[in-house]
Parts: C-alpha cells; sequence; structure tokens
C-alpha cells in the first residue's frame, strides 16, 4: 500500500500523550506512523519544539503528517516547530483542529483506510464542528 499519512500527538502531559498514542495503536495496529511527545524538557507539565521536532520525524510520511493537540500552548509550539521544518516538508504537515483523543483516533483510522492529509485533517475536525 502507499504510505499513509503520519500522526503526532502533542499533549502537555506525557501521560496523556502516551495513553492516545497506545489507544491509537490498539484500534489500528501499528501500520500508520505515529508518536506521541508530552511535557517539558524537564518532565513538567508543558511542551518543547524540539520534542515536537523529533515526533515529526519519528512519524514522517511522504503522505503527510497530522498533529493533533491538547492546548494553546501545544498548537503554538506546533506551529513554531512545522516553521523550522525544511520547505519541502512544511508543506505536508498540518495541525489538526480537533479534540486530541478522537481526533487522533479518527485521523489514524483515516490513514490507515489510505485517506489523504486533506481527507485526514476533515475527518478529525468534523469533530470540532458538531
Amino acid at each position: 500500500m502507499t504510505d499513509r499519512v503520519g500522526i503526532v500527538i502533542v499533549s502537555h502531559s506525557p501521560d496523556v500523550a502516551r495513553g492516545t498514542a497506545d489507544m491509537v495503536r490498539q484500534m489500528v495496529g501499528t501500520d500508520v506512523p505515529l508518536a506521541q511527545c508530552g511535557g517539558d524538557p524537564d518532565g513538567g507539565l508543558g511542551t518543547s519544539v524540539e520534542n515536537i521536532m523529533t515526533a515529526i520525524a519519528e512519524a514522517w510520511s511522504e503522505a503527510g503528517v497530522a498533529i493533533l493537540v491538547d492546548l494553546g500552548g501545544a498548537e503554538t509550539n506546533s506551529e513554531m516547530a512545522v516553521e523550522m521544518l525544511p520547505a519541502e516538508q512544511r508543506d505536508k504537515v498540518v495541525i489538526c483542529n480537533a479534540p486530541i483523543v478522537e481526533g487522533a483516533v479518527m485521523a489514524a483510522t483515516e490513514s490507515w483506510g489510505g485517506a489523504t492529509l486533506s481527507e485526514v485533517r476533515s475527518t478529525a475536525e468534523e469533530l470540532s464542528a458538531s
């Protein structure tokens, strides 16, 4: 099968990030590129641009990467991480405006089914429109 869209989960809490990734793996298996990061570099609550960039690299797919975030700071740091990517990668990474757990599961399910980056994002974001 062609490359599947990668999924990155960014949370202020390492436990939330890890738990969400575990749920995604239990629901769709390991065929979808998946990475998570949570917490600040000192192990407290927060996010790290460097850790987000590492997670993007881990989940990288030529089909693109969809990032799911929990709070505004995670979104801001994710935006900064995307801006720091090489131009040819930057256009293949999107931040979804969706609930982190439900959005990650739906995004990964769409990716597993072969959806495009745009379709993955749209499906995840439909959860916010309700």
